[in-house]
């Protein structure tokens, strides 16, 4: 006979997978909660502990404005690490498995599943938690000793990496601005490490003994905004079973990260603006003023002052939170910064995945600084990744790198004329884009060895 598996939280947009879901583990857990909309994760999280997370991988656009089952992860994860997460697809492979368990779930399952499976699953993903918190929670008094020891004269850069005279500069001016009080705009690209910096201006500022917290403003929702950043009293709503304190009140005495600013609905720009003018926020059901002690740091990728012109994002508002602007370098402005990004991650991924010690070749590191890298940082990290994954040899290809192909050098490309070197170079695309990067197996359907395949990949700069 099963156990009781506590309480169970399920997320799919599929209404049928919502149902027989519930029909199943009702008969097995304390509380069934279903939910369509992913957005209600924050608050769902807030108002309730959850011994178990069923997570689907594939959300509908019209559901999540784009946004699929990892960046909910991602969501569940930051407030809770050791979250029993279950992520359940029709769509699985190995790689989305890799992803996902690195991203932070518990365990992965595909739909439609087997019962008996699926409540064995649960139960083993909340015993891996259950082992994990346990250790953490040694490791956490000795961790929280050492940071009680830090001191202003600490490295605040420390984990970010970066010779190149763009980041140089970067740092110069962080140096400068951390240690005042004053509100800073991080802008750049994805991927740029805007809440790296963040975190780092935190370290770095009279407030580092403080909590640092991160909001991320885009998903959000218009209802649950005042809920989430100002808190509510209990009994201010239906599910408002008891009072909560905001993040406004949570990052006290510290950095208030609100990430992705620039998605804000007007309305909710007003309410904040207003917040930022009085200091002080009013919880959702009460008239009692709480004053707040926060540094604010806000982020966006998206162009701000042409949305003020157009009228999408208040001008008080930008002249706010923007006393210093810090703005990122993207990663093809700093193309020196590449091999010691590529060696870093590399290093933490053989350790992550407990394989023998991987290098990169010249060659792989000079198409590495060719790449155009429209993710930046983030996207590099995963390129190495998946790399030191999928790699049977301790030294890391150019092959190894050829799903970063741009588009006009698809291996879809007709061949417009018979030159062998250029029907030569097509054909080793297509073989390898066919395998999925795998040089054996690209090696083996081309009747070449993996050795002759990566001269044929140097000889074409692949």
């Amino acid at each position: 006979m099963n156990r009781e598996l506590g309480k169970i939280l399920v997320i799919d947009d599929n209404e049928d997978i919502l149902l027989a879901a519930r029909l199943l583990l009702k008969k097995h857990a304390q509380l069934v909660q279903i939910e369509k909309d992913p957005r209600k994760i924050p608050f769902l999280l807030n108002n309730e502990k959850y011994d178990a997370i069923l997570l689907d991988m594939n959300f509908s656009k019209d559901t999540t404005t784009g946004k699929e089952g990892f960046y909910w992860l991602e969501q569940i994860v930051e407030r809770d690490p050791f979250a029993t997460v279950i992520m359940i697809t029709a769509y699985g492979d190995v790689e989305m498995a890799v992803r996902a368990l690195k991203a932070g779930a518990t365990d992965f399952v595909l739909k439609p599943w087997q019962n008996d499976k699926l409540i064995a699953t649960i139960e083993a993903a909340q015993d891996t938690r259950k082992a994990q918190r346990s250790g953490a929670a040694k490791e956490a008094k000795k961790a929280a000793a050492a940071a009680s020891k830090k001191t202003a004269s600490d490295n605040p850069f420390e984990g970010i990496i970066g010779t190149s005279e763009e980041m140089n500069n970067l740092f110069t001016i962080v140096r400068k601005v951390a240690v005042t009080d004053a509100n800073i705009l991080v802008l750049g690209e994805n991927g740029t490490g805007k809440e790296v910096i963040a975190q780092s201006i935190h370290q770095a500022s009279q407030r580092r003994e403080g909590p640092f917290v991160t909001v991320d403003m885009g998903s959000i929702t218009e209802t649950l905004f005042e809920s989430e950043l100002f808190g509510h009293k209990k009994g201010a709503f239906t599910d408002a079973k008891e009072d909560r304190p905001g993040r406004f009140e949570v990052a006290g005495k510290g950095t208030l990260f609100l990430d992705e600013i620039g998605n804000l609905p007007m309305a909710m720009q007003s309410k904040l603006l207003t917040v930022l003018q009085k200091r002080e926020i009013l919880r959702v059901g009460t008239n009692q003023p709480i004053p707040i002690d926060i540094r604010l740091v806000c982020a966006t990728n998206m162009p701000l002052y042409e949305m003020v012109e157009e009228g999408t994002f208040r001008q008080d508002l930008l002249y706010r939170i923007n006393t210093v602007e810090l703005h990122l370098p993207t990663l093809r402005e700093r193309e020196e910064d590449i091999p010691l990004l590529a060696e870093h991650f590399t290093k933490v991924y053989c350790v992550r995945y407990k394989l023998t010690e991987k290098s990169l070749s010249a060659t792989a590191i000079k198409k590495l600084q060719k790449y155009h890298w429209p993710g930046n940082v983030r996207e590099l990290q995963h390129a190495i990744e998946r790399a030191v994954i999928m790699s049977d040899d301790n030294v890391l290809q150019p092959g190894d790198f050829l799903f970063l192909l741009q588009k006009n050098e698809s291996s879809d490309m007709d061949i417009s004329n018979y030159d062998l070197e250029t029907v030569e170079k097509l054909v080793i695309q297509k073989a390898i884009s066919k395998h999925a990067g795998n040089i054996s197996k690209a090696a083996k359907a081309l009747g070449l060895t993996r050795a002759s395949l990566y001269r044929r990949l140097e000889k074409h700069g692949l």
